[in-house]
């Protein structure tokens, strides 16, 4: 009797924890920077942050929090991930990222950064940024 009386109570307790240590378990993808945060459609950027690798983030976007616009990930490493700015973005819109988790139940999770979409360059600025600079005395 005391024998199956602790195989009851040692069952009891792995029953009750191993939901909680499976929980512990998963990690929440947290991105800490964006450079550059300003750019137009085309533009490539990198995101630093934690627990963003391939294993943890399935898909990238940004939004506005009505419009998400999926982006392809050019590379993807545990803390960094580097992305063009997609085309169909709003110029000066500041958007957010959000990646779609991995795992049974996927989650969309808005990160902390934003990146700004600017104006594109007139083609006035462009060929003044081609003249060689001009010497003054």
């Amino acid at each position: 009797m005391r024998f199956s009386l602790r195989w009851l109570v040692a069952a009891l307790v792995v029953a009750v924890a191993a939901p909680v240590l499976s929980l512990a378990q998963e990690v929440t993808p947290r991105f800490t920077s964006v450079e550059p945060a300003l750019g137009m459609p085309g533009t490539e950027i990198t995101v630093a942050g934690e627990h963003i690798g391939k294993a943890v983030v399935a898909e990238l976007y940004f939004t506005d929090g009505t419009n998400d616009i999926k982006t392809p990930m050019l590379s993807q490493t545990d803390t960094t991930i580097t992305c063009k700015i997609p085309a169909g973005v709003k110029t000066g819109v500041r958007y957010r990222l959000m990646v779609l988790t991995r795992g049974k139940e996927p989650r969309l999770i808005e990160q902390p950064v934003r990146v700004e979409i600017g104006e594109p360059e007139s083609e006035e600025e462009v060929e003044e940024e081609k003249k060689p600079p001009t010497e003054t005395r």
